[in-house]
């Protein structure tokens, strides 16, 4: 729970002495808890969740019981919303992006990262730069690509646009694979 409490600190930008002053518990004791040298109480822990605004389950990593609905909490960076739809560590991520109805830039600013990724536009219409190349991908179309070549997204017609997105660092490419359709006739050892 150490490094969750860390974690969830430095994300919000607050200094042990700034989090002693809010939440009544010492910098020592705080810093304790982060660390792994002072287990965690009740009384210790329901002032860090409500300064963090998350839930008490969260803060001390319990395990879901019983619900098997996925709680997703929304991202957003460059103006659209991200959900992620995967949360193991390493390997390809999914996410639905949502791009909200706006007026769009008169110029996209490509950007460049490391990864790959592959998307399918679920709903409007993409307006994909790749490159030198200026693409309109309607619901139901895909696309890959390196993101070391420069890219933006972005609705072709100023709707809203909502995408699955695939993607994986280290140009981790997302993989489709499917034998022939094969008729079970019954016969062992075909």
């Amino acid at each position: 729970m150490g490094p969750r409490l860390r974690a969830l600190r430095r994300e919000r930008g607050i200094t042990l002495a700034d989090l002693a002053a809010v939440t009544g518990v010492s910098e020592s004791t705080l810093s304790r808890l982060e660390s792994g040298q002072r287990r965690a109480s009740l009384e210790l822990l329901l002032p860090l969740a409500r300064i963090y605004d998350v839930p008490l389950d969260d803060l001390v990593g319990a395990p879901r019981t019983g619900d098997p609905r996925i709680h997703l909490k929304p991202i957003e960076r460059f103006g659209m919303v991200f959900l992620p739809l995967s949360r193991r560590p390493g390997g390809v991520h999914a996410f639905k992006m949502i791009i909200p109805a706006r007026p769009q830039p008169l110029e996209p600013t490509p950007q460049t990262h490391e990864g790959y990724e592959w998307l399918y536009v679920l709903s409007g219409r993409l307006r994909l730069v790749l490159g030198e190349r200026d693409m309109t991908l309607p619901a139901g179309e895909a696309a890959e690509f390196d993101t070391a070549m420069p890219h933006w997204l972005g609705s072709a017609d100023g709707g809203a646009v909502e995408l699955l997105i695939l993607f994986g660092l280290q140009g981790v490419r997302a993989h489709v694979r499917a034998g022939p359709h094969r008729a079970s006739d019954g016969a062992a050892g075909g």
